[in-house]
C-alpha cells in the first residue's frame, strides 16, 4: 500500500514535469503577448520573431512577391525589417530593391504621377497621391472634389457621400480657427489620404461606416446641397464660405483625430504605409495604434502589416486563450510541485519508518543479548 502511494506520488510527479515541459513556452510567450497587448510596436515585435524563427526565408519571399507587383516601396520596407532583425538577404536581391526604388523615385515618374493626382484627385502611387495632398493643402483639390460628387447629389445621381463629407469638413478644418497653420499640415494630408483610400477602395468597412457617420452627423445637407449649386473651383473663396457655413467644426473632433493619426502614418511609414493602415482599420483607435506603431517602426511598418494584418495593432488570438495557457502551465507548475512535496513527504515517512524498524530490531537484540550469554553460561 505504501509503495503504491509512492508510486503513485512519482506518476503524478513525471506527468507534471511532462506538462510544464509542453506548457512553459507558449505560456512565456502568451504572458508576454497579454503584457504588450497595448503596446502595438512591442506586441508586432513578439509576432514577427515567432515568425522569423519558424522560418526566416519569409523575409526574401515577401520582397521577391513586393517586386513582381511593382511595390519598390514595400519591398524596401521588408528589407529594412530583415536588417532589423539580423536576417540575411543577398547582395542582388537588395541591389534589385535599390534599383526599383530609383526608378519608382526618378524625377519623370513622380512629375507624370504629381499632376495625375494633383487634377484628377486619384492616385495609384506615392507621386499620384503626393499630388492629392498638395491639391488639398491649397484648397483646389477639396472644392474638385466637392463640386463633383455635390453635382451628382443635386442631379440625383450617383454620389459618393463619404468623399463628399470629408471634402467639406477638409475645407472647413483647414480654415478653422483652432487648427493652427503648421499644424493643419498633418491633419489636411490624413483626410485627404482617407479620401484616397475610398476613391480606390482600400478604406476598412468598419472604418467607411465610422467615417461615413462622423461625416454626416457634422454636415448641414440642405445648406451643403446649396454652396455645392453655387460652387466653382474659379472662386475658392466664395466656395469655402459658402462650404464652411454648412459644417458644424465643433462636432469634427473625432475626423480632426483621424486625420493627425494617419497623417501621422504617412510621415514614418510613408503614404503607402498611411493607406495599408486605413485597409485594415475597422475603426479609428485602429488608426491610433497603427500611428504609435509606425513612430517606432518607420520603414518597417508596411512589411510588419503585410505579415500581420490587423494583428500588428491588437490581439488575433483571443486573450481568453492566451490566459488559458498561461493557467494551464501554472496549474501543470502547482501539480508538479505538489508531487514533489507528496513523494518527499512519503520517501521520508519510508525512511523514518524504516530507521525506525532498523533501531528497534537492534534494541530487541540487545535485549536478548544478556539472555543468550546466560543460556550459554549455564550450558
Amino acid at each position: 500500500m505504501r509503495r503504491a502511494r509512492l508510486g503513485l506520488a512519482s506518476a503524478g510527479m513525471a506527468v507534471c514535469m511532462v506538462a510544464c515541459a509542453l506548457l512553459w513556452p507558449h505560456a512565456i510567450n502568451s504572458a508576454a503577448i497579454l503584457a504588450a497587448q497595448d503596446d502595438p510596436a512591442a506586441l508586432s515585435d513578439l509576432q514577427i520573431d515567432t515568425i522569423l524563427r519558424n522560418d526566416d526565408s519569409i523575409v526574401a519571399t515577401n520582397v521577391e512577391r513586393a517586386l513582381a507587383a511593382g511595390d519598390a516601396d514595400l519591398a524596401a520596407s521588408f528589407v529594412d525589417l530583415a536588417r532589423q532583425k539580423n536576417i540575411a538577404v543577398s547582395d542582388e536581391l537588395s541591389g534589385r530593391v535599390r534599383d526599383a526604388v530609383t526608378e519608382a523615385n526618378s524625377a519623370s515618374h513622380f512629375a507624370k504621377g504629381f499632376a495625375g493626382g494633383l487634377f484628377t484627385g486619384t492616385a495609384d502611387d506615392v507621386a499620384g497621391m503626393s499630388g492629392t495632398v498638395a491639391g488639398d493643402l491649397f484648397v483646389f483639390g477639396d472644392i474638385r472634389d466637392v463640386v463633383r460628387e455635390g453635382k451628382h447629389l443635386v442631379t440625383g445621381e450617383e454620389t459618393d457621400r463619404l468623399v463628399l463629407g470629408l471634402a467639406a469638413v477638409g475645407l472647413a478644418i483647414t480654415a478653422a480657427t483652432y487648427v493652427s497653420v503648421g499644424g493643419a499640415a498633418p491633419v489636411r494630408a490624413g483626410l485627404t489620404l482617407v479620401k484616397d483610400a475610398r476613391k480606390v477602395g482600400r478604406l476598412g468597412e468598419g472604418l467607411t461606416r465610422w467615417a461615413g457617420r462622423s461625416a454626416r452627423d457634422i454636415i448641414d445637407a440642405p445648406m451643403l446641397e446649396n454652396a455645392v449649386e453655387r460652387a466653382s473651383v474659379l472662386r475658392p473663396g466664395q466656395t469655402v464660405d459658402a462650404i464652411k457655413a454648412a459644417v458644424h467644426p465643433g462636432q469634427a473632433a473625432g475626423l480632426v483625430r483621424l486625420g493627425k493619426d494617419v497623417g501621422r502614418v504617412g510621415e514614418k511609414a510613408g503614404m503607402r504605409g498611411a493607406l495599408d493602415t486605413l485597409a485594415i482599420s475597422q475603426g479609428p483607435k485602429d488608426v491610433a495604434r497603427a500611428a504609435r506603431l509606425a513612430q517606432s517602426k518607420g520603414g518597417q511598418t508596411r512589411a510588419i502589416l503585410k505579415m500581420l494584418g490587423r494583428g500588428a495593432l491588437l490581439l488575433a488570438t483571443g486573450a481568453f486563450d492566451l490566459t488559458m495557457w498561461v493557467f494551464g502551465a501554472l496549474f501543470a507548475l502547482f501539480g508538479l510541485l505538489s508531487s514533489i512535496k507528496a513523494t518527499t513527504e512519503r520517501l521520508t515517512m519510508s525512511w523514518l519508518r524504516h530507521g525506525k524498524a532498523r533501531r528497534l530490531k537492534r534494541q530487541k537484540a540487545a535485549a536478548l543479548r544478556p539472555a543468550l550469554a546466560s543460556a550459554t553460561a549455564r550450558g
